[in-house]
């Protein structure tokens, strides 16, 4: 069965998405800086001042759609699209009843209940969710102003299929955010596929190589930075991870 269509993961992210900072990581000490990830995918990565009023963003890859709730906060419409179903099941709860309740695992089968609850203030009505595969996306999706892709590119098993659509999807001068930690696994993607995390000719080929390789020329790199994250799995298991953010932009080559 596909671990993300099951109880424990959806559990997981709606906790990693929606819990409260307390809820996550009840300890003084930890990695505190991690909190918050698919809301920090936007705040530290979208570049608003070059918004066009009414913009539109695609979340591909969104889970259970926190930060699709975000980009609303600066989009006019937002599409959010994930492979799970369960997940977007949940995303369409959370959309339309501003609310979904969960158990939290806290020790074997001890938990508690939960709310994940998206901001108020958000307007839920700029959103929609679907369901959808990164490699083999619809075409009548349209051309987004910002594309998000969040810890997406290392769980396909064809990442440069996806890859090669993206020119597609963004408008010129749109912005393309690509966030991963590069955890790749052949249980996911064959190893052929690996866009980096090998040696070729003696020499390492990182993730952003392939990245450049598989972006250029239609998209101009503009920065890369770090962000860590913390998923909890119960109340004394986590996995923090530190995911590579490079931020693109859509340049004109290939468009008439």
């Amino acid at each position: 069965m596909n671990i993300y269509e099951t109880d424990k993961l959806l559990a997981e992210y709606l906790l990693f998405h929606y819990g409260a900072p307390e809820e996550v990581l009840p300890y003084a000490f930890g990695p505190r800086e991690a909190l918050g990830y698919p809301q920090r995918c936007v705040t530290e990565c979208l570049d608003v001042g070059s918004l066009p009023d009414r913009a539109r963003a695609l979340d591909l890859g969104c889970a259970v759609g926190r930060s699709t709730f975000e980009l609303a906060r600066f989009c006019g419409e937002v599409v959010g699209i994930d492979y799970s179903a369960r997940f977007i099941e949940a995303a369409r709860a959370l959309q339309a009843d501003g609310a979904l309740p969960y158990r939290r695992v806290d020790e074997g089968g001890l938990g508690a209940e939960c709310r994940a609850v998206p901001p108020a203030e958000i307007d839920r009505t700029r959103v929609r969710f679907e369901t959808g595969d990164a490699m083999n996306l619809r075409a009548d999706l349209g051309r987004f102003d910002v594309v998000l892709m969040a810890n997406l590119i290392d769980r396909l098993r064809n990442p440069r299929l996806c890859l090669a659509r993206l020119p597609g999807l963004v408008k010129t001068g749109g912005q393309l955010i690509l966030t991963s930690p590069y955890t790749w696994l052949e249980e996911f993607t064959p190893r052929s596929q690996w866009l980096g995390g090998f040696e070729r000719d003696g020499k390492a080929v990182a993730t952003l190589d392939g990245l450049r390789a598989a972006l250029e020329p239609h998209f101009d790199f503009v920065a890369a930075r770090d962000l860590p994250f913390l998923i909890r799995e119960h109340a004394r298991k986590y996995q923090w991870s530190v995911a590579q953010a490079t931020l693109w932009r859509r340049n004109s080559t290939g468009l008439s």
